[in-house]
């Protein structure tokens, strides 16, 4: 019998659009293999959130593997040590595996390559980091530029169909997924994460259909909290439950604003794998060296910062659109994504606590935490990165609460305030404030003024 190939899965939990199942399809018997390696990750071992995504994402592929007669084989510790004793154990040929930018992934690969025939694969994004240039030949740092020369290039391809897959006759052994205990049990603190989706393939190709009926007020309706028009995808495609280039594809049918601001969206996703593969630890180190001086307020060494973060965290600040967003990330594993601005800016520029503070709290929190995103998304509110907005430019999430049309989105994440009228529940006046509900950890003018004296340092 033709000897098997090892498929190697990481963040790219499906079989359509998948190289590296069509490669190892074509050359011979399937090994489908997931290793949770929280050795080799470090301290970016997937957070809690993120793990109880992954159990469903890896129980929905080990049903739809077993409709092709394959088994999923789970294993847990250092990648390349287990890789290198399956293929030994099932004499395959090689690994197959989609290429992946994390660093600590990065690192594996190489590791890998120098021991066994391991294929790399692209398919986890629209083109490869690195691919889109400028004229002179030198990797984009600026999103603008780069995203109208990758807009230009695309698609690049047509998405894959799910190949023939051929089992071995003798399985390797495997984990059970339950010993992993991915998921909390006593307590259960994830009970509401269903709200946010159902981890899968399936389940991401429906929600894309859902997400295709509403597109074309996607434009505008993505900036409301109270309403429904967030695409959800971001967990599914973060898992590469669904590839960006069928996401690109289906809304080439639709045409309109939504459908070309959600295609931005997506390419800004690439842009922050770009962004990785040149600074490979930017979502750990600011990019702008004038903010290694920035006066940050340490948790660490003040007990009021370590009190404003505890807050922050704990939807306790005193400001509802805020606390709306931090309780519905603890309930969901997921957070609106115009609330995700406001509530990093008021972290970083009220509160004057470093993002990297929250770039971690985030980690550990949203189903969807990526490296990559993440930390440009942070760096991007902070002013400290690359390509970033202005530090001085503060958002009042009294006034954006308001402009966006907030208060249904306060009431159900803010209970104390479910009794106020549309105009006072943006921002309570002491006299109408619940007991249950606290004041405010500072005042929006005097968070104002604190973070732009502390910005004056920086610029010296």
């Amino acid at each position: 019998m033709t000897a098997p190939r090892i498929v190697w899965l990481r963040r790219d939990l499906r079989l359509a659009d998948q190289p590296a199942f069509c490669s190892a399809a074509a050359q011979g018997p399937v090994i489908p293999v997931y290793i949770l390696d929280d050795e080799r990750a470090g301290d970016r071992k997937l957070g809690g959130a993120s793990r109880w995504w992954l159990h469903g994402s890896l129980e929905a592929l080990e049903r739809s593997l077993a409709g092709h007669g394959l088994r999923l084989i789970l294993r847990r510790g250092d990648c390349v040590r287990h890789l290198l004793a399956l293929v030994q154990e099932t004499g395959a040929s090689g690994i197959d595996a989609i290429r992946h930018y994390e660093p600590w992934w990065r690192e594996a690969e190489q590791e890998l390559a120098d021991q066994a025939d391991l294929q790399l694969h692209e398919g986890n994004y629209l083109a490869p980091p690195g691919l889109v240039t400028t004229g002179a030949g030198t990797p984009f740092k600026i999103y603008t530029p780069f995203a109208r020369a990758l807009t230009r290039l695309l698609p690049l391809r047509d998405p894959l169909t799910v190949p023939e897959l051929t089992p071995v006759e003798a399985w390797p052994a495997s984990d059970d997924l339950a010993d992993w205990e991915l998921r909390p049990t006593a307590p259960d603190w994830a009970t509401g994460f269903h709200e946010t989706g159902t981890p899968g393939e399936t389940a991401a190709q429906a929600q894309l259909e859902d997400f295709l009926d509403r597109a074309e007020d996607y434009g505008e309706e993505r900036n409301k909290p109270s309403a429904d028009g967030s695409s959800r995808l971001s967990p599914h495609l973060h898992w590469g439950e669904i590839s960006p280039t069928q996401v690109w594809h289906a809304l080439e049918q639709h045409h309109g604003t939504g459908s070309e601001t959600y295609r931005g969206e997506i390419v800004w996703r690439d842009y922050a794998q770009n962004v990785i593969h040149q600074f490979p630890r930017y979502p750990e180190e600011s990019y702008r060296e004038a903010f290694a001086r920035f006066p940050w307020r340490n948790p660490d060494r003040d007990d009021a910062a370590a009190a404003d973060l505890k807050a922050w965290q704990r939807g306790r600040t005193g400001y509802p659109i805020v606390d709306a967003g931090m309780r519905q990330l603890w309930a969901m594993g997921w957070m609106h994504n115009r609330v995700r601005m406001i509530a990093a800016s008021f972290l970083i520029k009220h509160l004057l606590i470093d993002w990297r503070q929250g770039e971690h709290w985030f980690w550990d929190t949203l189903v969807d935490a990526d490296y990559a995103n993440n930390g440009v998304n942070w760096q991007w509110v902070s002013g400290s990165g690359v390509d970033s907005n202005m530090f001085p430019r503060i958002m009042a999430p009294l006034s954006q609460s308001e402009k966006f049309g907030a208060a249904d989105y306060i009431r159900r994440w803010v209970p104390e305030l479910a009794g106020l009228s549309d105009a006072d529940v943006h921002d309570p006046a002491d006299a109408k404030r619940p007991a249950s509900y606290p004041a405010k950890r500072i005042g929006h003018k005097e968070a104002r003024e604190r973070a732009l004296a502390a910005y004056r340092t920086v610029k010296g």
